[in-house]
């Protein structure tokens, strides 16, 4: 099975198995997998990692920082389901309560 990310051409989804082992480099918690972008998603941090013919790329160095828009559009889409959290996280803890705290 295959999702078409923007500009990446042909994305592998990423195994359920996979997703839960995934953390972000960073804080080492739950991603945001969005399968048809072939991104994972750090909302607390704001941080975006590409998934690259189904390999996540989670260096720091790589990720990128998101702004307010994108990140109000990442997690609204997360919010109707369009996103899997990992390491065996449900999507609601994984979207960060205490992010939105924050603002």
């Amino acid at each position: 099975m295959t999702a078409t990310g923007p500009g990446h051409g042909e994305t592998a989804v990423l195994d359920e198995r996979l997703l839960a082992l995934l953390a972000c480099p960073v804080d080492k918690e739950a991603l945001l997998y969005f399968p048809g972008d072939g991104l994972l998603y750090n909302p607390r941090l704001r941080l975006a990692y590409r998934v690259e013919d189904g390999i996540p790329v989670l260096l720091a160095g790589e990720a990128e920082k998101v702004g307010a828009e994108r990140h109000a559009t990442l997690t609204a889409r997360a919010g109707r389901g369009e996103a899997a959290a990992t390491l065996g996280r449900d999507l609601a803890a994984s979207a960060g309560r205490r992010e939105t705290a924050r603002e």
